[in-house]
């Protein structure tokens, strides 16, 4: 009985070693960020680099908890800000205090989050659209998305920020995570997924007597969920990074994000590496937990483009 045994060649070797070589390079910061965290400042400003923590702390941590507290939430009237003198929503209760810390992280997650959920629908519906209907002036829409998609951010800032006052967004996650729900990159993705979809599938969906919402929540969605997947992915990672938009648009410590949080409290201190470390490495937490989450998704998606056409 012959056993099939994998040829080694040499390209095999190559890619391998390069492989590796890239894991480590990408991981390396990751790591070194980890570790920091849990260090001494001897073993941090150390002349010859501390590759593994010689004393476990967890001060770094602690400091971070202790430096500033602020109420866990703020109930207040949506839009009130139209009706009182100082232009503040009226304040209907109050949580306790807890370490900003964990206030600065429950926001950039919920921020991150709402701007996932709310980016994935509304990319998916625009995008089948743009895909399998056909109306007038689909060309120039999909034009105009894919010129917007080279469009920075900078250049519609002033627009943007005239419109979030308008709307007594300022110093609101929702300032941050409104812009990021009309993202173009999002619906050339969805568009380009869906024109995978067979037109007989759908033509026979509507044979049946389904709805348009139906056809697209049970025939539509499913084709496309890996694409979601991935969108879903990209647009967590962009909007939890996004600290340009962060910095405008909020300016208040409660409201704040983990990353503009941790900014201000070295701004207000000497500079800190430990602690510095230690916001890293509880903001980089989330984002490798979703990342797990859809990774099965992600790679769907990545082949499936690969592939496509």
């Amino acid at each position: 009985m012959k056993t099939s045994v994998e040829r080694v060649t040499a390209y095999k070797v190559i890619s391998w070693i390069l492989l590796i070589v890239l894991a480590f390079l990408f991981f390396f910061p990751l790591y070194w960020i980890v570790t920091g965290a849990f260090k001494t400042g001897a073993d941090i400003y150390a002349v010859e680099p501390a590759w593994f923590p010689t004393e476990w702390t967890t001060a770094n941590f602690e400091k971070l908890f202790t430096m500033r507290t602020v109420p866990l939430f703020e109930l207040t009237v949506p839009f009130s800000g139209y009706f009182t003198e100082s232009g503040k929503p009226i304040l209907l209760a109050t949580g306790p205090a807890i370490p900003a810390a964990i206030r600065w992280l429950i926001n950039t997650v919920f921020m991150a989050v709402m701007a996932m959920i709310l980016t994935c629908i509304t990319a998916a519906m625009a995008g089948y659209a743009l895909a399998k209907k056909r109306f007038t002036g689909r060309a120039i829409v999909f034009g105009l998305i894919v010129c917007a998609m080279a469009l920075p951010k900078q250049v519609i800032l002033i627009p943007l920020l005239k419109e979030m006052s308008a709307l007594k967004l300022i110093d609101n996650l929702w300032a941050v995570i409104f812009p990021t729900v009309g993202w173009p990159f999002g619906v050339f993705l969805m568009k380009q997924f869906s024109e995978s979809i067979p037109g007989e599938i759908l033509e026979a969906a509507r044979i049946d007597g389904a709805s348009e919402f139906k056809t697209f929540t049970t025939v539509v969605l499913p084709i496309i969920q890996p694409g979601i997947g991935a969108l879903a992915i990209f647009t967590f990672i962009n909007s939890w990074n996004d600290y340009f938009m962060q910095l405008v648009m909020l300016n208040s410590s409660k409201n704040s994000t983990i990353s503009l949080g941790i900014s201000t409290l070295m701004a207000e201190t000497t500079v800190d590496m430990g602690l510095l470390m230690a916001g890293a490495a509880l903001a980089a937490a989330p984002i490798i937990i979703i990342f797990l989450i859809f990774q099965k998704y992600f790679t769907q998606g990545i082949t499936m483009g690969a592939v496509k056409g």
